[in-house]
């Protein structure tokens, strides 16, 4: 997904909901880059020496780089995995390490349910971040919201609201859990599905894949079935057939370059799969959803 920011619209519908999302964004900063970057978001602009304070919740989520985050109180060391919880009336700062830069994916979100989800004993605690690793599942959280965003059709702050419940369900679960979790091999799967969730437009080798987890093939494949219940190769066409249906039902992409942007080099091949896995050819999802093929 490309970098954007993008400051969101809300209704009195959206408002009395509980859960309003006001700004969302990803941002890929390079080694030695200025940050905040010039074009930041003006209202979240900040320098290092006076920090910030927010009226807002913010979940940052950092999945590539390493860097700083400061509060009054703590001092954290930030690595890719790591999430900031910033809550409203926080005195903060944070940014990348120079030598690497980061990958950063925010919301910001209010509300009165916000309120009462931020008093769990996890989310309320006096550290502001949680080390939840490379999770595939959180980060499908923030590309589904980011979409939703993007998109703006009637009704988006719903449901992006119920995303975000989840990804707060998910990160309370996470710690909660972790004493039994976080196995060199459950760490590893994650990786793997990480790996593979950011890598929708082309084939993988899947041996090239267990391999740089340290692990042999075989038994990769056996322990990823038996962690997803499926291959790794059916787990990573899923992904992608599940992408190529979201840009024929939001996007007026013609159906070759869905194919192509999904990493198929045959648009008859993939019309093919795409009927047999899915139910109905890509043409039928198109047009059952209001649009019809760019000519």
């Amino acid at each position: 997904m490309i970098d954007f920011f993008k400051y969101l619209t809300s209704n009195p519908e959206d408002k009395q909901w509980g859960i309003t999302l006001n700004v969302v964004g990803k941002g890929k900063v390079s080694p030695g880059a200025d940050y905040p970057a010039s074009d930041h978001p003006s209202g979240y602009i900040f320098n290092w020496n006076s920090g910030r304070v927010l009226s807002e919740y913010q979940i940052n989520y950092i999945t590539e780089g390493s860097g700083i985050f400061e509060t009054q109180s703590h001092k954290y060391k930030i690595k890719a995995g790591t999430i900031m919880l910033i809550k409203p009336g926080l005195w903060h700062r944070y940014q990348p390490d120079k030598e690497v830069g980061w990958t950063e994916n925010y919301i910001g979100l209010e509300g009165d349910i916000v309120k009462r989800l931020f008093k769990n004993q996890v989310l309320n605690s006096k550290s502001a971040i949680i080390e939840c690793g490379l999770k595939e599942s959180v980060l499908d959280c923030y590309y589904r919201i980011f979409e939703l965003a993007q998109k703006e059709k009637p009704g988006y702050q719903l449901i992006a609201s119920g995303i975000a419940i989840r990804l707060l369900g998910s990160l309370v679960s996470h710690v909660r859990n972790r004493e039994f979790k976080g196995t060199p091999l459950e760490i590893a799967m994650e990786d793997a599905k990480f790996k593979m969730r950011n890598q929708l437009n082309q084939d993988l080798d899947f041996t090239e894949l267990a391999a740089s987890l340290n692990l042999g093939y075989s038994y990769f494949r056996k322990m990823f079935k038996k962690n997803t219940g499926v291959s790794p190769g059916q787990y990573h066409l899923h992904l992608r057939l599940m992408r190529a249906k979201e840009l024929l039902l939001a996007s007026d992409m013609p159906i070759k370059q869905v194919a192509f942007e999904t990493g198929f080099d045959s648009v008859h091949y993939f019309s093919r799969l795409f009927k047999n896995k899915i139910g109905a050819p890509p043409s039928e999802v198109r047009n059952n959803n209001g649009h019809s093929e760019p000519k």
